[in-house]
């Protein structure tokens, strides 16, 4: 079954859910604030998607860390800031179990069958 990586109140998040139903596929949903991130489940992320890709530039939390965190910025940092601020993944995220989508946009789930 599919898992679907969220934070309930983002509204490509609940577009990316409502893609999913309307296509039948069986899915279960992670919200990232109230279910966290264990560092298994980051390491089952970025087993399959870069750290610096799943990394969100544009979020609140990352404008609202101090600036000497985004400094020097590496892979084993951003993991580590990943890991103390969930909410620095990009969303929605997918794992279909073959593969591992990050964001939404129109159409990007038309080729995933229910």
């Amino acid at each position: 079954m599919a898992t679907l990586f969220v934070i309930k109140n983002c509204d490509t998040c609940r577009k990316a859910r409502k893609a999913l139903e309307a296509r039948g596929l069986p899915f279960q949903v992670h919200d990232l604030r109230e279910d966290g991130l264990s560092a298994a489940l980051l390491e089952h992320i970025l087993a399959r998607v870069p750290v610096l890709e799943v990394l969100n530039r544009r979020s609140t939390t990352w404008r609202n860390l101090p600036e000497e965190d985004k400094q020097e910025l590496d892979a084993n940092k951003a993991r580590e800031l990943i890991m103390a601020n969930p909410t620095l993944l990009k969303r929605p995220l997918l794992d279909t179990g073959d593969e591992m989508r990050v964001g939404y946009r129109e159409g990007d789930y038309d080729d995933l069958k229910g």
